[in-house]
């Protein structure tokens, strides 16, 4: 394998805490989703009537279905990234089985790269290879590590769990006020739940809370005006 990897910047443990941080930010990032989707779509509905039973299974078959979508990306996506993930373990175990000393020779150079001596690189990886060689080779060339393989099965859960919490925010909203209000205090809901989704997205990737927050209620309130709009002129036309 290549010596031109990525240097190893991040103290031990470092990976898994930006995996972690990086679940937290797609699970805000999915509740966001169930909040506009699901708001959109009962807004729309709601311009073009006021019947409660017709909203509510818009709303629902919204919630339901977005949650089935969003899991079944994320299972497809997370798999691939597993099934590429196992490939490079199978291909560095195999490296390792035919050329353990050239291995070790690339494992020196990788630390070399990294500032340390001839001498103190090649203590280094003796050691790293007589403790776990495969380990080694995959955190020193890779960044990465055997136990980050993640289970498709548990991003599906995670993602479809996030929509479908986002998405009972804007069915409260529209069910619960009486029916002359139902409309302006969805909007109103809906665009401070997408205000604070995007500033804590923001926040957990380093970002600007406050560009991050303008951008998710501007298109949250664009995404609803259009919604809103299409259902009271196809209710105003007689459609619905």
């Amino acid at each position: 394998m290549t010596a031109d990897a990525p240097t190893r910047d991040e103290p031990h443990g470092g990976a898994n805490v930006a995996q972690r941080l990086n679940w937290l930010r797609a699970g805000v990032l999915g509740a966001n989703d169930g909040i506009v989707s699901t708001a959109a779509v009962v807004v729309g509905v709601a311009g073009a009537t006021a019947s409660t039973g017709a909203i509510t299974t818009a709303g629902v078959a919204a919630a339901v279905g977005g949650a089935v979508s969003m899991a079944l990306g994320e299972y497809v996506s997370v798999s691939s990234q597993r099934d590429s993930e196992r490939h490079l373990i199978d291909k560095e175990r195999r490296e390792l089985a035919d050329d353990p000393a050239g291995e070790l020779l690339e494992l020196q150079q990788l630390y070399q790269d990294q500032g340390l001596s001839a001498e103190t690189a090649r203590t280094v990886a003796i050691e790293l290879t007589a403790r776990d060689a495969l380990s080694a080779h995959l955190a020193a060339e890779l960044r990465f590590d055997q136990s980050d393989v993640v289970s498709p099965w548990h991003a599906a859960l995670a993602s479809a769990v996030a929509f479908t919490l986002g998405a009972v925010l804007p069915m409260l909203a529209i069910l619960l006020p009486p029916a002359g209000v139902r409309v302006p205090v969805t909007f109103v809901v809906t665009l401070v739940a997408l205000g604070i989704t995007g500033a804590v997205a923001a926040w957990i990737g380093g970002g600007s809370r406050v560009r991050a927050a303008a951008r998710v209620v501007v298109g949250g309130a664009l995404a609803l005006a259009a919604t809103f709009l299409v259902g009271n002129l196809l209710g105003t036309a007689g459609v619905v």
